[in-house]
């Protein structure tokens, strides 16, 4: 596996929390504590322009598939809604009034997950843009969700070490996860739906059955938190993403390390935390707490 940088996005004055691939090819979107949503050309790898402007930091960002939206969460509880068509904001969800940390959607049930600080799950309908549902998953911080492929399991990870996971269908509770010691910061369901990989603060990645919820495999993959975790849309790889400014591929079929992208290992890789992770096609794209965004290729 070879790794090359091919591209450094500058730009933001702050922090990068949060990635999305757009519906439309050959574009991001990143969001962080600067006061604006940036969108980039992938194919120039250049700035594009600021979307919109924020009162708070975004920590979530999502563009669900078959809608002309974009979804901005807040440090503020609110959720902006991007109309690409009318090219303006044109909704506001206000319920949650602690920061949201993700956002997902269900195409099957066209229903958008929105998860908060509260510890609350709220659920609106992509539709109508109204509220359907609440759920109340944990005492403290509910931080990351992931959809199975089926689409009809939902595991959300919580600040209290657990993960959670209910079914889609009536937003039953199923089951929970208890083997992190630390807050759950990220979540991923295989591409084949067979296992869950969570990634924590207690710098473990876990990998679960689906079917008997059972721990298969703990890694101890980073030196501190595992930020994010993100599957390779077509080959089995997934990579994650730490607080110790790393990025690490893994084999998704028997959890061998392939591949560490560091500086010690002579990337001029980030200085900081790296947040989030996305892959497009064979390209990796990063963004850290150094204010860049990183455009890998990866050779497999």
């Amino acid at each position: 596996m070879e790794v090359q940088k091919t591209a450094e996005l500058t730009g933001h004055s702050n922090p990068i929390f949060t990635l999305e691939l757009s519906q439309k090819p050959g574009i991001l979107f990143t969001g962080g504590n600067d006061k604006g949503l940036v969108e980039w050309s992938l194919e120039s790898n250049s700035f594009i322009k600021v979307m919109f402007p924020v009162p708070t930091s975004i920590y979530a960002i999502h563009c669900p598939v078959g809608y002309p939206l974009m979804f901005a969460g807040l440090r503020s509880g609110e959720v902006l809604v991007f109309n690409f068509i009318e090219q303006k904001i044109t909704h506001r969800l206000r319920h949650h009034v602690k920061p949201i940390f993700d956002i997902k959607s269900s195409v099957k049930k066209n229903e958008l997950l929105i998860v908060s600080e509260d510890g609350t799950v709220s659920v609106w309908s992509l539709n109508t843009l109204e509220l359907v549902h609440s759920i109340a998953v944990s005492n403290d911080t509910v931080r990351c969700i992931t959809i199975n492929p089926e689409e009809n399991r939902v595991a959300f990870g919580c600040r209290d070490n657990r993960i959670v996971i209910y079914d889609l269908e009536d937003y039953s509770l199923i089951k929970a996860l208890i083997g992190h010691t630390m807050a759950v910061f990220s979540l991923q369901y295989s591409p084949n739906g067979e296992y869950l990989v969570s990634g924590s603060r207690d710098a473990q990645v876990k990998i679960w059955d689906n079917k008997i919820y059972s721990l298969i495999q703990n890694i101890p993959a980073h030196l501190f938190a595992v930020n994010h975790i993100a599957f390779h849309s077509t080959l089995p790889y997934f990579a994650t993403a730490s607080m110790d400014k790393s990025i690490k591929i893994w084999d998704a079929s028997d959890f061998k390390l392939r591949k560490i992208i560091s500086r010690e290992k002579g990337y001029d890789s980030h200085a900081l935390s790296i947040n989030k992770l996305a892959w497009n096609g064979n390209q990796l794209l990063s963004v850290s707490d150094d204010k860049k965004v990183i455009c890998w290729d990866v050779t497999f």
